[in-house]
C-alpha cells in the first residue's frame, strides 16, 4: 500500500512538474518553427539575382534565430511594409517596433524563403517573391497559414548592400491544415535556381 502511495504522488509530482513546464515555455519560449523546405522546381537565376536570393534567405533566418540586430541591417533606412494598404508601416523604425514580436516569435512564428527574383533594365532593383508560413496559438491549439510574400530590394550605391525598401504580401493567405501540409504546398512554389547561403 506504502509503495502505491508513492508511485502515485510520484506521478502527481511529475505532471504538476510538467504543467508548470508548459507554463513557463508558453509564457516566454519563443514558438518551435523550424525553416521552411526548397522546392521542387528550379528555375535560372543570374549571378546578381541569385545574390539578392541569398540576401532574402538571410533575411528569413534574422527571423529564425530572433536576432533583431540583424533584421535591422537588411531594411532600408525609407523601408515600407505592408506596402499599399491602410495599414503601411514606413521608416526603418517603424517597422523594427510593429516587427518586434514576430521577431521574438513568443505568439506568432512567421517563416518564409526566397523563391523567385527578378532583376530588369535597372540593375539596382530586384523583386523577390516566395513562400511563407504563419504559424500562431489559438486556444493552445497551433493555426497554420500559408501565402506568397513579395518584397523589392535596392542595392544602395554607397557599400552595394541589397535592402528591402518595400514588403508586403502578394496572395491572400490560406490555411491549412498542419505543418506537413503546409511543407507540401511550400515545396509546389518554384525557386529561383540559386545555391542557398
Amino acid at each position: 500500500m506504502a509503495a502505491r502511495r508513492a508511485i502515485v504522488s510520484a506521478i502527481a509530482i511529475a505532471i504538476t512538474a510538467a504543467s508548470a513546464m508548459a507554463q513557463v515555455v508558453a509564457q516566454g519560449a519563443p514558438i518551435e518553427a523550424r525553416a521552411l523546405p526548397w522546392a521542387a522546381k528550379r528555375l535560372p537565376a543570374s549571378p546578381d539575382e541569385c545574390a539578392v536570393w541569398r540576401r532574402e534567405q538571410g533575411f528569413a533566418r534574422s527571423v529564425e534565430r530572433h536576432d533583431a540586430a540583424a533584421f535591422e541591417s537588411f531594411l532600408h533606412a525609407g523601408t515600407v511594409f505592408d506596402v499599399a494598404t491602410p495599414g503601411a508601416e514606413r521608416g526603418r523604425e517603424s517597422v523594427l517596433k510593429s516587427w518586434t514580436g514576430i521577431v521574438e516569435g513568443k505568439t506568432i512564428a512567421l517563416r518564409w524563403r526566397p523563391g523567385i527574383v527578378s532583376i530588369g533594365g535597372e540593375p539596382t532593383i530586384a523583386v523577390s517573391r516566395g513562400p511563407y508560413i504563419l504559424q500562431t496559438i489559438k486556444d493552445g491549439v497551433a493555426v497554420w497559414r500559408v501565402g506568397m510574400f513579395q518584397s523589392v530590394w535596392v542595392r544602395d550605391p554607397k557599400d552595394a548592400v541589397w535592402r528591402v525598401l518595400f514588403d508586403g504580401s502578394a496572395t491572400t493567405g490560406q490555411n491549412v491544415d498542419d505543418r506537413a501540409a503546409a511543407d507540401r504546398w511550400v515545396e509546389e512554389q518554384p525557386m529561383s535556381d540559386c545555391v542557398p547561403g
